[in-house]
This record gives C-alpha cells, sequence and structure tokens, in this order.
C-alpha cells in the first residue's frame, strides 16, 4: 500500500473576512500544487502559509483528492486507507 498514490491539492488566497471562506477573487487563487501525498502537501501548504502569515485575510488549504477520486475508499482517522477490501 506504500506505493499508493494519495494525491493532495494546496491552494489559497485571500478572504472576505477571518471568519469565512469566501474567496474575494477566485482569479486570483494561487495554486500551489498537487503532490503525492500528504507529507509533502503539508510542508508546501506550511511554506505558503508562512509567506503571508502577515495577512490575516489570506489562507490555504489542503484537499485530499484521493478521497474525491475514491469516495467509497475506507479510511483511518488520519485519513490514510485502510488495508484490505471496502465491504
Amino acid at each position: 500500500m506504500s506505493d499508493q498514490q494519495l494525491l493532495h491539492l494546496v491552494f489559497g488566497g485571500r478572504l472576505t473576512g477571518t471568519g469565512s471562506m469566501t474567496f474575494e477573487d477566485i482569479e486570483d487563487l494561487e495554486i500551489v500544487g498537487i503532490f503525492p501525498n500528504y507529507k509533502s502537501a503539508e510542508k508546501a501548504w506550511r511554506a505558503a502559509s508562512q509567506r503571508s502569515v502577515d495577512d490575516a485575510y489570506t489562507r490555504y488549504f489542503v484537499v485530499h483528492l484521493h478521497e474525491l477520486m475514491e469516495p467509497d475508499m475506507e479510511m483511518d482517522l488520519q485519513g490514510h486507507p485502510l488495508k484490505g477490501p471496502s465491504e
């Protein structure tokens, strides 16, 4: 199972407010990249977030693409696929 790709997307941009999940302008979203695992995605997310630490309205997100691509895959609490086929 260690060779399985668990794709993650890292993106972000400026929100309309600090408590909002609405972007000011979706055409200005920054796509940081697509990564083969959560560890590398988290590293990229941290770097992008650190660059904008002084702007409370800018946030970055990690999207678990593998969950969207295989929604029936059973996952553990940490988001890792469970061994064995789904029943």
